[in-house]
């Protein structure tokens, strides 16, 4: 498809976990995921903390080497060293923590100058200093707080910088690592504003992580919904909001709160019973079988295939017919 940014394609990341002196076993963060995002949207990834949200959009990035599966960046699959490099320029991320994900030793000004000392992307000192400021009001912030050192900030204006710096090198793709979940509200609401409007005028594609499913159906044109390493429900931002069809994406829309108290009233919520599974020790069949009402024998003998069952609407589920 010519409009695809982004194409994933039965991606798996495992990481061996020692479970005794000379034993190990792999731990499936991410197991069998595919999807793909068109130039300039946003890609909604929600799911319960451990879901395997994050290490999706790291794997993505080649941050961490994909244990199997396929990447493919505008047509072109990211296979090699210079694929990769080439393929790094252009994407870039956001990530979640602002106090740990910027450098405490260098200033305000090397921090977002940082991917383009890297990749020798300005010609002077003057050409540098020039897209650093550039930069800084493109995302708020003074130009007198250029030689300031990342302490000196509160957690907005922190996440500022790091936005800035992501936005170095000009990326057409950014994937989003919760970046809002450490903030007040009132700084979330300034910050994915600010979101959408460099989406506007850079013509962003994001892959968008979180959990706080408010936050993602105001930015996000699809939502993908992932539980315990897979992916179970994808599906327009709307339609899955108000026809959410796997019984975990019912239960995860059941929780959003309503802004009308008459309907807050009338709305029934799922509770789930049980934990969530560890990865570590995954049920058979399909992983979410161990906390769902409607689980069978079918769904313990085998994971359901991951298919549209409307136009745009895709679902991982063995009993869906039953369910309605």
């Amino acid at each position: 498809m010519a409009d695809t940014l982004v194409e994933v394609k039965h991606l798996k990341e495992y990481f061996n976990i020692a479970t005794g002196a000379f034993t190990t076993k792999p731990l499936k963060a991410v197991d069998d995921v595919s999807f793909s995002i068109r130039r300039g949207e946003t890609l909604g990834l929600v799911g319960e903390s451990g879901c395997g949200k994050t290490t999706v959009g790291r794997t993505l990035l080649h941050l961490y080497k994909p244990t199997a599966g396929e990447i493919f960046f505008d047509g072109k699959k990211i296979e090699s060293k210079k694929d990769i490099q080439e393929y790094r320029k252009k994407s870039a991320m956001v990530f979640q923590d602002p106090y740990s994900s910027l450098n405490p030793r260098m200033t305000v000004a090397d921090i977002i100058a940082e991917p383009l000392d890297v990749h020798k992307m300005y010609a002077n000192k003057k050409e540098r200093e020039e897209r650093v400021l550039e930069l800084m009001s493109k995302v708020g912030l003074n130009s007198e707080h250029a030689n300031r050192y990342a302490h000196e900030f509160s957690g907005g204006q922190r996440q500022r910088i790091g936005i800035a710096r992501a936005m170095a090198m000009n990326p057409q793709f950014v994937v989003c690592d919760e970046p809002v979940s450490a903030l007040d509200v009132s700084i979330q609401a300034q910050v994915i504003n600010m979101f959408d409007e460099l989406q506007d005028q850079m013509g962003l594609t994001y892959l968008f992580i979180a959990h706080d499913l408010l936050v993602v159906r105001h930015i996000s044109d699809r939502i993908a919904v992932m539980y315990l390493g897979k992916m179970v429900e994808l599906a327009d931002a709307k339609e899955i909001y108000d026809h959410p069809l796997h019984p975990y994406t019912k239960c995860l829309m059941s929780a959003v709160p309503l802004p009308d108290p008459k309907a807050a009233r009338e709305n029934k919520r799922i509770v789930l019973s049980g934990d969530i599974p560890s990865p570590l020790n995954a049920p058979s069949g399909c992983p979410f079988r161990t906390r769902c009402p409607y689980a069978s024998e079918e769904c313990a003998a085998s994971m359901p295939e991951f298919k549209e069952v409307q136009s745009g609407h895709y679902v991982a589920c063995h009993r869906l017919n039953e369910i309605g």
